[in-house]
Formats: structure tokens, C-alpha cells, sequence
């Protein structure tokens, strides 16, 4: 290309980065594993987490009852506990022994232990106690038993408290019972569900990992048809760095634009999750946070060898990565080392930015720390992936200029 002007070389290299563009794209849609990354699993795996935790909270936990008391006043506690959405007791149990062997057997979450002396504690004026064993191997069943038994007994204290004061009028048993009265209100999740709380964090993780996995497979496939394993194919059009990562990186965003706003707009809007962020707004968003996803999964593809590889260097990746992202447990509570290792993925910035603009309907300036942050990631990334398919073109024609040398020396012997 020495004898080209500056204008055909800019010339061919476009032509070049479309000519890899359609070869990107074609190769996507023909190649099943790569297809089933890109397509299928976005398409399939949102509904499966979303159908899985659509019931958002958990109601009718099992649970015992070991009551000694067996006074009305017991009676009455176990019938308001009985009589709650998240509560079920299923069984009356002799002895705290046999309330355990349920417990074990995975019959009930919970054991209500009532002592013998409950009622007459508070016939004397004497503070008594109901004790709650919880099973905390699902802290979510631990929650739906421990509400509802702090619910009950803060109402029974306050009957307790009307009888005893002797009021004569409605609002001094009022005044009685709640001296402050308080009010709870749930910002961004109403249902206090749990689907609300992960499925958005999960849905942006997911275009992260589907992106890795997709153009590490690709990759892979790129080099296992490669006569001497090299990722960039020998080819006059791949003669240029930036128009191979360009080309490459424009197939993939064309095909994720149309996956995003199925996975981030459309399943939240079929599962009726929590969606007040401004179109506008989340579009701007997702734009560097595709940038440095597409770019971040080309860079790491450079580790991969062959189309099974991605799997085993990906795939396990997942559950530290929503882990590290801070939703799961609070970012100010990690210690420095992992919350500075996770800026490393796109994933973090992402996860924090979208919950914040799609469920709590944050603007950008609102999401500027996570906006310039992914713009950043996209950069640095952007010249990653070009150092890397670089190094890749030297390898390429170093391969061929030793087997041509190599083939040449058998020539002349």
C-alpha cells in the first residue's frame, strides 16, 4: 500500500472495515455456539430469572410451635402469627426435641417457643419473651418469620399497655400505645420484593458475560481455523489495525443495541419490575457501558485458544462479579483491595449506574461517577483491544514470512 495517496488508503480501509463488518455478522448468525450466546441466552435466561423470583416475596413459611404456656394469651399470639401472609404454623410440637427434628427434616423454617410462664409474667407486670429459632441457611425465610413475630408482639404490647393504663377516652389509648407514631415508607421498591432488588442487577450482568462468552467463542473459532492458531486470519483485508477492531466492534454493537433493549426495557416492563428512568437518559447510558463491554471482552479474548476455553475462563465468573458489583453487599463495606479490583469490570459501573436510573430514576449528573467511569473503561479498552489485534498482525505475518523462508529453503535444497 506504499504507492496509495492518503485518500485511496483511507479509501480501502474503509472498505476494509465494512468488508469485516459483514464478515463478523455473517459469521455470528452462522456459527450456533456464538448465535447461542448472542441470542439465545439473552432471550432466555432474563425470563428465567424473572419467572423464578415473580412471586418477589416469600409468603406461607412453615413453621412449629413448642408452646408450654397454653394459656389465651399464648393462644391469641399464635393466632395473629398464624393469620399473616408470610407465616404458616403447620405444627404443634411437645417439646423443643421434636420441634428440632421437624426443623431438620425440613418441614418448618422456624420454631415459636412460648415458656410456661408467659401469661403469668404478664399477669404480674413482669416482661416476658418469646423466643424464634430460625433456620438461616435462607435469610429470606428468616426475615418473613422474624417481621412477623416483632409485628404481633408490638401489637400485643400496645393492647397491653391500653388495658393497663385506664384511659377514658379513644385518644388517650392511642396516645398510649404510640406516644410517636411512625411511618415506613419503601423508597424504589414497594413490594419490598426480592426481584426488584436483583433481576435489574442481573440483567445488566448478563449482556457483560453473553458479550465475553459470544466473542471469546468467536475467537476461538477464529484460531482453531487458522493454519498456524493465530487470531487475526491472513487475509488482505485484515491489514490494519484499527479497521479490523472497528469492524469487529461495530457487528457486535448492532446486534447488542437490539439485545438491550430487549433485556433492560422489555423484561422489566412483562414482569411489571420497576421502571421510571427516562428513555433518553438510560440510551446515553448503555452507550459507553456497551463500548467498554464489546472492547473488554475483545481485549480478553486474546486468552483464548480454542471455542471451549471461554467457557472455562468466563462462565464461573458471574457470581463474584454481582458479588463486586456492590448490590449484594453495600460497596462501603468491601474492603479497599476488591472494591478498587472491581473498577476493572465494565460490570460494576454498569450494574450501580442502571439500578440507579432505571429504579430510582437518577439522571446523568446524578450517575456521573458511573457515566465517566465506563467512558474511561471504553477508552482504555479501545486501545487494549488495538494493541492486542496489533501484536496479532505482527504474529500473523511473522508466521507466514517463516513458513515462506521455510519452504523456500526446501526449494533450493
Amino acid at each position: 500500500m506504499k504507492h496509495l495517496t492518503f485518500k485511496q488508503k483511507v479509501v480501502q480501509g474503509i472498505h476494509d472495515l465494512f468488508y469485516i463488518w459483514v464478515r463478523e455478522f455473517r459469521t455470528t448468525f452462522r456459527d450456533q455456539g456464538v448465535l447461542i450466546f448472542f441470542v439465545l441466552v439473552p432471550l432466555v435466561y432474563p425470563l428465567i430469572y424473572a419467572f423464578i423470583y415473580t412471586n418477589e416475596t416469600i409468603r406461607e413459611v412453615p413453621a412449629v410451635v413448642v408452646d408450654n404456656s397454653r394459656s389465651s394469651l399464648s393462644r391469641e399470639y399464635l393466632r395473629k402469627v398464624d393469620a399473616s401472609p408470610e407465616v404458616k404454623i403447620v405444627a404443634y410440637c411437645a417439646d423443643m426435641e421434636e420441634a428440632k427434628l421437624m426443623l431438620k427434616d425440613r418441614l418448618a423454617y422456624g420454631i415459636i417457643y412460648i415458656p410456661a410462664e408467659f401469661s403469668d409474667d404478664i399477669a404480674r407486670g413482669k416482661q416476658t419473651q418469646v423466643s424464634l429459632f430460625c433456620d438461616m441457611s435462607g435469610l429470606l425465610y428468616y426475615k418473613s418469620l422474624l417481621n412477623t413475630n416483632t409485628s404481633v408482639s408490638l401489637d400485643m404490647n400496645a393492647d397491653i399497655k391500653i388495658q393497663r393504663a385506664g384511659n377514658s377516652t379513644d385518644r388517650q389509648d392511642e396516645i398510649t400505645a404510640y406516644p410517636i407514631r411512625y411511618e415506613d415508607v419503601t423508597l424504589f421498591n414497594p413490594t419490598n420484593g426480592f426481584a426488584a432488588f436483583l433481576i435489574p442487577a442481573v440483567l445488566i450482568l448478563i449482556i457483560q458475560q453473553t458479550l465475553l462468552l459470544g466473542i471469546g467463542l468467536s475467537a476461538g473459532t477464529a484460531r482453531e481455523h487458522n493454519r498456524f492458531k493465530d487470531l487475526v486470519p491472513i487475509n488482505r483485508h485484515y491489514n490494519g489495525t484499527l479497521r479490523i477492531v472497528f469492524g469487529k466492534g461495530l457487528s457486535y454493537f448492532m446486534v447488542y443495541t437490539l439485545v438491550s433493549v430487549y433485556v433492560l426495557c422489555v423484561v422489566p416492563r412483562l414482569f411489571n419490575l420497576i421502571q421510571i428512568g427516562q428513555p433518553g437518559v438510560l440510551s446515553l447510558f448503555l452507550l459507553p457501558y456497551l463500548a467498554a463491554c464489546i472492547f473488554f471482552a475483545m481485549t480478553t479474548s486474546i486468552a483464548i485458544r480454542n471455542r471451549e476455553t471461554c467457557m472455562l475462563i468466563f462462565v464461573f465468573t458471574s457470581v463474584p462479579l454481582l458479588f463486586l458489583s456492590g448490590i449484594s453487599w453495600p460497596g462501603a463495606a468491601m474492603p479497599d483491595f476488591w472494591r478498587y479490583f472491581s473498577y476493572i469490570f465494565p460490570s460494576t459501573f454498569g450494574i450501580n449506574g442502571y439500578v440507579r436510573i432505571n429504579s430510582m430514576g437518577a439522571t446523568l449528573n446524578e450517575v456521573a461517577f458511573e457515566y465517566r467511569a465506563l467512558w474511561i473503561q471504553a477508552g482504555i479498552y479501545f486501545l487494549t483491544t488495538c494493541w492486542v489485534y496489533r501484536w496479532q498482525i505482527i504474529q500473523s505475518r511473522k508466521h507466514v514470512i517463516e513458513k515462506y523462508k521455510e519452504y523456500k529453503n526446501r526449494q533450493e535444497s
